[in-house]
């Protein structure tokens, strides 16, 4: 099984980054759980803007971000905010994949800002975003301003803490699911296109 950390910060170094890569070693440390993970930084890929063909069309970076999203067991992402709701390249890696792309998956939710002026945009956004694909979005996602670093660090003990939390549910739910899927999941049900 595979828990795959997504940041859609454009900038590097990224807070952002830094707090879905905590959020996915938690992740890979709970026990006996045998979890492969691995960290996308989208601004460092080439990812082309969707334009409406089959996602499995795209190629190179694109093509790559389309697989990992689609054959991981859990989702972790993270995304600073702008102007109440995420960045394009975020908004623009959901355009892009298959609609059934994220189906019964845990997804955990990671944002940053410079204030608490975003905080309800997890709710109002990006939570309704999962539900499209069908994914459950984890309870407990996190927020996280600039008063919780210190020198670019993260320096908060509560946010470090529902970093692992967080981390640690989307794991035992990614498990769970494993051992309860229904091998015919979806076989009685209309097919999703795939646009």
């Amino acid at each position: 099984m595979e828990v795959l950390g997504v940041s859609g910060s454009p900038t590097s170094p990224s807070r952002t980054f830094s707090l879905v890569q905590q959020a996915i070693d938690f992740a890979g440390a709970v026990p006996d759980k045998h979890i492969q993970t691995s960290v996308i930084n989208l601004g460092e890929l080439d990812v082309k803007f969707c334009d409406g063909r089959d996602p499995m069309d795209y190629k190179g970076d694109t093509k790559f971000v389309i697989e990992k999203v689609c054959s991981c067991d859990g989702l972790i992402v993270g995304t600073p905010m702008y102007r109440g709701s995420c960045t394009g390249m975020l908004k623009n890696m959901f355009d892009l994949i298959p609609n059934d792309a994220l189906l019964g998956k845990p997804v955990g939710i990671i944002a940053t800002a410079g204030s608490d002026h975003h905080f309800l945009a997890i709710e109002h956004q990006l939570k309704p975003l999962i539900g499209f694909f069908h994914g459950h979005a984890i309870p407990g996602a996190v927020y996280a301003n600039n008063s919780h670093f210190h020198d670019g660090r993260l320096t908060d003990d509560g946010v470090i803490y529902r970093l692992q939390q967080l981390g640690e549910s989307v794991t035992n739910f990614a498990a769970m699911a494993a051992t309860t899927r229904d091998p015919n999941l979806g076989a009685d049900r209309p097919e999703i296109k795939r646009k």
